[in-house]
């Protein structure tokens, strides 16, 4: 029956309703948008596959022409320890050290570069055209280092034709294990641009090769101004580098656009490709749909959630008035310290959690001396202003959060400390004294130290404390005692004594 009267109240509550006017529309918007996210991850999961389709299809074709160059710069070097090939005119041998190279796709040029840097051999010219070639990045490095391998270059612009080149080479060791020069082959970015030009990603996309230190070999859309920028110090390549493949979504450092990018290097060769879609093209799609089917949504629980809203707003307004009040009543007006209401009920909580489980509770009750005389000389409002500042210096000598300080009457207020045994509320009450010696009025010419207060201390607890139901008229009583002993000290109560004397108090400090 009780159960069947609550639930009865609940349903003839204005805001149970009003909750679920607001609740039933929220509910249809959630639907909805999970709906929408669904098609949302459908979009970018075929985007995601689409990508590394393309992907793979772009670093098959790359690597299966780079491997080509590759044989035929190693079957140059090969040819150039044929038997005979120093006596054989220059046609032939032509024809001999280049025999594997006719069938490479867009090849640029070949040739066998000597020790000096000078070419020795042309695929495209007898005799072959003259050059030197000591100062290339490609010729140093295999002049400095052997064992290298194939080496991929940073785009050239090639002196015998004009065009942009990617330059592949391969050292030549003399037989005693000298540097003798290199083989180069060099393949026109042109086929870079015409591979990607096939690819469509839309108006965002973008298709992009880099060699291992972050130099841009080729992108598309082309522009010149891109070829040979390094990036990188970029995001995104440096993800491109951590990762080495996989995709993600990032700000291009070119043109700010926001992309997905999927990336992986090319075969075993210091380049790295990347496929990235404009995420603004991969979902223009979803949200014309989601703009649609969101919009009517939206329009339609908007109306119900408004007039739910209207019609909670009365109560929920009148709930924060009652709970203002509630504070206001816990509240002192003058020193915004909890008032004597507040202090009661905490203290008749702290009481049943110290006798439960055995930790010492310590009770100061404060009072500020010869406060009458304030108001007598000065007048109620300079009084009033005593009390704020010294409620300010009291909240100030305390920093637990557990801990009380309250106003419970006049000019008096209470301290109390959960776990907390006398010789710590001894040490508070010391502070307390410091606290309040400092205190000033300067709009009454009232000076630090002019204001004292005494202190009555009482704890209880294990350890010898007092009994915790009379704590409060143990600490009283010290109060009355630190009075009629001069004030300005604090007095604690004898734990033994159920009734203290005055010569059960014990005199702690006077300043």
């Amino acid at each position: 029956m009780v159960r069947l009267g609550h639930l009865h109240a609940w349903l003839r509550s204005a805001r149970t309703w009003s909750t679920l006017g607001v609740l039933a529309p929220v509910g249809m918007v959630a639907v909805t948008g999970l709906m929408l996210a669904d098609l949302r991850r459908d979009a970018w999961d075929r985007t995601e596959q689409t990508s590394r389709n393309l992907l793979q299809v772009l670093e098959r074709d790359i690597a299966r022409n780079a491997e080509l160059y590759d044989l035929s710069l190693q079957a140059t070097v090969e040819n150039l320890a044929a038997p005979g090939l120093a006596q054989a005119d220059p046609q032939m041998r032509q024809l001999i050290l280049f025999d594997r190279a006719a069938t490479a796709r867009d090849l640029g040029v070949m040739l066998v570069i000597d020790a000096q840097g000078n070419v020795t051999d042309d695929i495209g010219a007898v005799p072959p055209r003259a050059g030197n070639y000591a100062d290339r990045e490609y010729f140093k490095n295999h002049q400095a280092h052997d064992g290298l391998g194939l080496q991929v270059g940073r785009p050239i612009v090639s002196r015998l034709t004009g065009e942009r080149m990617l330059p592949f080479s391969r050292r030549i060791n003399r037989p005693d294990g000298r540097f003798g020069g290199v083989v180069l082959g060099t393949v026109k970015l042109s086929y870079f641009e015409h591979l990607f030009r096939e690819i469509d990603l839309g108006p965002g996309g973008a298709i992009n090769l880099y060699g291992a230190d972050g130099t841009r070999i080729m992108r598309y859309p082309f522009r010149e101004a891109d070829i040979g920028a390094n990036i990188a110090q970029a995001p995104t390549f440096r993800r491109f580098v951590r990762d080495r493949q996989g995709s993600f979504v990032g700000t291009s450092a070119r043109d700010g656009v926001e992309r997905f990018y999927t990336f992986a290097p090319i075969g075993t060769l210091p380049l790295i490709l990347n496929v990235a879609l404009s995420t603004r093209d991969v979902e223009a799609a979803w949200l014309t749909k989601a703009v649609t089917i969101g919009g009517i949504t939206l329009v339609l629980c908007g109306l119900t959630v408004v007039l739910s809203l209207l019609f909670g707003r009365e109560l929920r307004r009148r709930e924060a008035m009652q709970e203002e009040l509630a504070a206001l009543s816990r509240t002192d007006a003058l020193t915004g310290l909890p008032n004597r209401r507040w202090f009661e009920d905490r203290f008749a909580q702290a009481i049943e959690t110290a006798r439960r489980d055995g930790r010492p509770l310590s009770l100061l009750i404060v009072d500020a001396d010869h406060f009458k005389r304030y108001n007598d000389r000065y007048g109620h409002p300079v009084g009033d202003a005593i009390l704020k500042a010294l409620a300010r210096r009291l909240a100030a000598s305390v920093h637990r959060p557990e801990d009380l300080v309250s106003r419970i009457g006049g000019e008096e207020f209470a301290f109390l400390l959960p776990e907390t045994d006398g010789a710590g509320a001894a040490r508070i009450a010391d502070k307390v004294h410091a606290e309040v010696a400092a205190l000033t009025v300067p709009s009454a010419g009232i000076g630090a130290g002019s204001v004292t207060v005494s202190i009555g201390l009482a704890w209880a607890g294990p350890g010898g404390g007092a009994d915790l139901p009379d704590l409060y008229r143990r600490a009283d009583e010290a109060l009355y005692a630190a009075k009629e002993g001069g004030r300005n000290q604090t007095r604690i109560a004898a734990a033994q004594a159920p009734a203290p004397q005055r010569s059960s108090l014990q005199l702690v400090g006077r300043a």
